[in-house]
């Protein structure tokens, strides 16, 4: 149980929407389609489902592989010589009650076109006997096949395409269902879709964690969960992810950066919404949605938002036309329809936009066509999983609605499995030669490095990597300098990353390119290069080219760079670009990352240079880091410095005052404690300004001091032994289930999960609060003065020993004061709500009285 979010809101497919008003979930659960509007939705066969697609001009939709060669496939991968590894979760939703869902029936098959007509017709079982696995990638000679809990590399040793090999990476790979609680096993909330990264690590939807075979072993490191259901990269190398009801984030800084500094822990670009618009367009009514009886859920009958969306991919090949390039794909099982965005840049922002007006890439009319995953093929097609299954909700939220919709339409029958995957391609698509990857020479695999399909590129850079062959890294170099392809140069810059065997003259040269991502690569690579010699030479380049780089990307990435020198003179550079760069998107978030523990360092020394508004907002994130340090002789230092600032830098003064007053670590709630009221603040309140008296009266309230004029301190009863020996744990079990989403910090994560710190929820009556973690909670939701539209599962799995706690840990933590939680106090709520299995709402909440 280390890697479930105990408090994340996280959304449940088909259960969370633009969230109607929460009235909205206390209106009867009927019928709001007019009965003559709903169609049937029997079970077509692949070739009558196939008529049921309606396109975008100018594809086609053709079936390469049903049921029973595969079977409610969730998960695909091409291996180098073109055949199809597959993910089948066979025992999902057999019925209402997910009776069975824990039947070890799921497998991985690999699937071969032994014709050369484009179709699987031979299906080898690689390995069975799996729980509801939903995670594959290719890696060495095998695979990592992950089905909670476990993370396995497998392998077939005897060469009869079977596996015979399981080696456990992680047990904490999410839950396995269990059929005593409804909350277990459910999918889209757990890791899911490895991806082999630019940087040769393997990288993991929604999971806290990341691998690589490095020195002969596995390495696991550090990474920020992400989205739900599905993870894919553009050629930039940024990660792309999303919710149910938010179709399209990206990150834009790197995980490895955004965990660096502690006295900066939201920075933006973590999570990034690139698509503001959520409706989409079905082909028919759609009565089988979770929320179908709520009007606002609806246009003219049919969903009209995101509910389900999942599995993001970026088309990054050749074979559709010029303007697919980078585009968008994302699935919306519950609305049977797959939306292609088209997604663009400026400064340093991304945007997408629906590639059609009012219609979608493909769209069913078949209820059952239920797109989970989407992949690139070899030959540059677009291959979707299609589950074909009646019931995409799972068990832990089917509405009593939904439940009446599946019973009467039959949509849980029938019982077998069934499944396609089907290739979407241009019209009058040519054929394409398929691969024979795993026979040819490193040699070989180099020239794939600049082939227009990212597939072949990939793939070619992976088994450089694996196979270590240093012979190559002269054409490699060779390639990095004189390619003729910006993605290939990218790639052997990569490859040679992988390989360790960066060089200066490699990486310096390649800081030159025309291409902006071959730059960003190269300031990458470079970054191993500073605890070497050629370190002097990295940060000279580096430095020079703060002040001539212009794009956006590559700004952002030297600053990011920059900040891993930990040097005061690379720390001015970064501030002089944050400068002149203003407008450049998440510039000052990727300086404040690289700053930690020299941010007052940095403050005096912009503070002590002529005055340039564009430093203002530096100045203020600088001053919030400084102030979360929770050092008072810095922080009398910049106190002292905000105060001797002349009365022509007012922008300064206030700037900085409102850095100290917005900092989400130290608050009036939990204000830092000096010893004697600041010097600074006498001088600053003499000032007859408003606006620095107004910045003043912001500022001051984060500060205490023994005397202060209505500072009230409130006694707070130390812990027992007993109660702090429940707190460490309760620490223990947040680090290892909740922080993936909520952070150590407890400040939330945008899009995923609410702030714990000062929560009214996890601070005020436990009966609510026990409630929230047994039952799970409805959105919307207020979560300290902010609502959020977002639903979480239950988590009553956890015994009551475990959930006090975790409840005690909270409501200490952070400078909580309220009082430690018993077990007998969770057993008590728990036995008292023993009948319930819905979740609750606020205004539900919000009823319970305190005991």
């Amino acid at each position: 149980m280390k890697n479930a979010p105990l408090f994340a809101l996280m959304l449940v497919a088909g259960a969370a929407s633009a969230a109607p008003p929460s009235s909205a979930y206390n209106r009867p659960q009927v019928q709001i389609i007019p009965p003559e509007l709903v169609p049937p939705s029997p079970a077509l066969s692949p070739e009558d489902e196939l008529k049921s697609f309606h396109l975008a001009p100018g594809i086609r939709v053709e079936l390469v592989a049903s049921e029973p060669m595969v079977e409610r496939p969730v998960a695909l991968q091409f291996d180098p010589d073109g055949r199809l590894w597959v993910v089948e979760m066979r025992a999902f939703m057999p019925n209402l009650a997910g009776t069975g869902e824990d039947n070890p029936i799921g497998r991985v098959s690999v699937l071969t076109d032994t014709k050369g007509d484009g179709h699987f017709d031979k299906s080898t079982v690689f390995l069975d006997g799996l729980v509801m696995p939903r995670a594959i990638t290719l890696v060495r000679d095998g695979a990592l096949i992950g089905a909670p809990p476990y993370l396995w590399f497998c392998r077939d040793t005897k060469g009869n395409g079977h596996a015979d090999e399981k080696v456990e990476l992680a047990r904490d790979f999410g839950f396995a269902p269990d059929p005593k609680n409804i909350a277990m096993g459910e999918p889209e909330n757990q890791p899911n879709n490895p991806l082999w990264g630019f940087d040769n690590w393997i990288h993991i939807g929604h999971y806290a964690g990341k691998f690589r075979w490095h020195d002969g072993q596995w390495e696991r490191g550090v990474a920020n969960a992400l989205g739900e259901w599905g993870l894919s990269q553009d050629d930039w190398g940024h990660l792309f992810y999303n919710s149910n009801s938010a179709q399209l984030g990206a990150q834009m800084i790197p995980a490895r950066y955004l965990n660096r500094n502690l006295h900066y822990p939201r920075p933006g670009g973590r999570s990034v919404n690139v698509a503001h618009d959520e409706f989409v367009w079905p082909a028919h009514v759609t009565p089988g949605i979770n929320r179908g009886y709520v009007p606002e859920m609806l246009r003219d009958n049919k969903l009209m938002e995101f509910t389900a969306a999942c599995a993001p991919w970026i088309y990054r090949a050749n074979l559709f036309p010029a303007a697919f390039l980078g585009n968008a794909f994302v699935c919306e099982p519950a609305g049977n329809l797959i939306k292609r965005d088209i997604v663009t840049a400026e400064k340093g922002r991304l945007t997408a936009r629906e590639a059609y007006d009012r219609s979608e890439f493909l769209a069913s009319t078949d209820e059952r066509f239920r797109p989970v995953n989407i992949t690139t093929g070899p030959d540059g097609a677009l291959y979707v999983c299609d589950m074909y299954h009646g019931i995409i909700e799972h068990r832990i939220s089917v509405s009593k609605y939904l439940e009446d919709q599946v019973r009467a339409r039959g949509l849980d029958k029938p019982s077998a499995p069934q499944g396609r995957i089907w290739r979407i391609v241009p019209e009058n698509a040519p054929p394409q030669p398929r691969p024979q990857m795993s026979k040819e020479m490193p040699a070989q695999w180099v020239a794939h490095l600049s082939h227009p399909n990212q597939w072949w590129r990939e793939t070619a850079q992976r088994l450089l990597v694996e196979r270590g062959d240093v012979s190559v890294v002269p054409a490699l170099e060779k390639l990095a300098a004189e390619g003729t392809e910006p993605m290939g140069r990218l790639h052997a810059l990569w490859t040679l990353d992988g390989l360790r065997r960066t060089t200066w003259p490699v990486a310096g040269h390649a800081l030159e390119d025309a291409d902006p991502r071959v730059r960003v690569a190269a300031l990458q690579v470079s970054e191993n290069l500073l605890d070497g010699s050629d370190r002097s030479a990295v940060l000279t380049k580096w430095v020079a080219l703060t002040r001539t780089e212009s794009s956006p990307e590559v700004q952002l990435q030297l600053v990011l760079s920059l900040g891993e020198a930990r040097d005061h003179a690379a720390d001015l550079a970064m501030a002089a670009l944050a400068r002149r760069a203003a407008d450049s998107a998440f510039l000052r978030d990727a300086l404040l990352t690289g700053v930690g523990g020299r941010e007052l360092e940095l403050a005096e020394a912009l503070l002590a240079g002529e005055p340039d508004k564009a430093d203002d907002a530096v100045l203020a994130g600088l001053a919030g880091c400084v102030l979360a340090e929770r050092n008072p002789e810095r922080i009398e230092r910049l106190l002292n410095a905000i105060a001797g600032q002349p009365a022509q830098n007012l922008s300064r003064q206030v700037a900085l005052l409102n850095g100290l007053a917005s900092t989400p670590v130290v608050t009036a709630r939990r204000p830092m404690k000096l010893g004697a009221e600041p010097a600074a603040f006498a001088r600053l309140q003499q000032s007859s300004n408003k606006t620095l008296q107004t910045a003043l009266g912001k500022a001051a309230p984060v500060f205490t001091w023994p005397g202060k004029p209505g500072a009230v301190e409130v006694p707070v009863e130390p812990l027992t032994a007993e109660q702090q020996q429940r707190f460490e744990q309760g620490k223990l079990l947040f680090t290892g289930t909740c922080a993936a989403c909520h952070q150590p910090h407890g400040l939330g994560l945008e899009g995923l999960a609410p702030p714990l710190v000062d929560s009214e929820w996890v601070n005020g009556p436990v009966e609510r609060l026990a409630r929230i973690a047994i039952n799970g909670v409805r959105g919307p939701i207020q979560v300290a003065n902010r609502k959020y539209r977002l639903d979480m599962p239950p988590w009553g799995a956890l015994d009551d020993s475990s959930l006090a706690a975790i409840f005690t840990y909270l409501r200490r933590e952070w400078g909580h004061t309220a009082p430690p939680v018993e077990a007998e106090t969770v057993k008590r709520i728990r036995a008292a709500i023993a009948d319930r299995h819905d979740a609750w709402t606020q205004p539900e909440l919000l009823a319970i009285p305190a005991k």
